[in-house]
């Protein structure tokens, strides 16, 4: 099968291209970036880079031309206007080149009544696709554990986990586990389902002061759980004008709509995805040599 990928300058994308280059050969990869002087490392395992633009319909229908599988990785936007509106030209220059399968990045914050920025869009997502005419495969992330590894020596300075978050839990999947499951979904054939959608969580999912707990016990400090509010959560952590965005997704989770759990990451992997403790003394001890 043919291959492309977008969004592999970014965290999720290049790994998903590193996982599946395991599982076909490079040369059967196209990737689709914006700046291609950025991707030498990609290229130089023999895959093909292509400069895309998502407003520009001619450099997508270039870089999707007859692929057997188009893996989706949005663009870093923090509306879901430009998200939808990116979407729109992707799928129109996806049937436009003959893609036969597209394979989606969502996210567990596309209730209808959920309150993050990005929410219209993960719920665009789905029923966009399931009316659009191409086969396609939606993999859902539960939130990344990764950036509570730089977020860990803050925490311990505030000694309290700060998200206001009520008495409600958050669900977990390392990006290295869901790239791993997005190329061995990408890779067979079986798992790539038209309509199906899987979820990628860990096996749990935690209150803050279960969070809290954990945290302490990676650090070797001793790490509460004293809540800010929302405006001041935002107020906080508005660099690059986040902040809403960010207090958004807490807001969210402080209702309980980002504690979902599931079993799919075992079903397809053959195991359980790494339990967050597990992932964090790992990558913290890394990270403080």
């Amino acid at each position: 099968m043919k291959y492309i990928i977008t969004g592999v300058t970014g965290h999720l994308g290049n790994q998903i291209f590193n996982e599946l280059i395991k599982l076909v050969s490079s040369n059967d990869v196209t990737t689709g970036v914006h700046t291609v002087s950025k991707a030498k490392a990609i290229a130089d395992t023999g895959a093909e880079v292509l400069p895309i633009d998502f407003f520009k319909e001619d450099t997508l229908i270039n870089a999707f031309n007859e692929k057997d599988v188009l893996i989706y990785v949005p663009s870093k936007s923090h509306d879901s206007f430009s998200r939808v509106t990116e979407l729109e030209n992707v799928l129109q220059a996806a049937k436009k080149a003959n893609v036969g399968h597209i394979l989606a990045m969502g996210f567990i914050a596309d209730q209808e009544n959920n309150p993050f920025d990005l929410s219209a869009f993960y719920g665009y997502l789905p029923r966009r696709l399931a009316s659009f005419g191409i086969p396609y495969t939606i993999v859902r992330n539960a939130l990344y554990a990764d950036p509570l590894i730089p977020y860990l020596p803050e925490l311990i300075e505030r000694k309290n986990v700060i998200y206001p978050m009520r008495d409600q839990a958050l669900s977990f999947i390392s990006l290295n586990d869901s790239s791993k499951t997005f190329a061995k979904i990408a890779a067979t054939k079986s798992l790539l389902q038209d309509g199906k959608i899987y979820t990628l969580t860990q096996t749990r999912n935690y209150t803050m002061p279960q969070l809290a707990e954990v945290l302490s016990n990676v650090s070797g400090k001793s790490i509460g759980y004293q809540p800010v509010t929302l405006t001041k959560f935002a107020e906080m952590y508005n660099q690059g004008n986040e902040g809403h965005m960010l207090a958004s997704m807490y807001d969210a989770g402080s209702r309980g709509l980002l504690n979902e759990i599931s079993t799919d990451y075992q079903k397809i992997m053959g195991r359980e995805a790494t339990p967050l403790l597990d992932f964090l003394n790992i990558n913290f001890i890394d990270n403080t040599l």
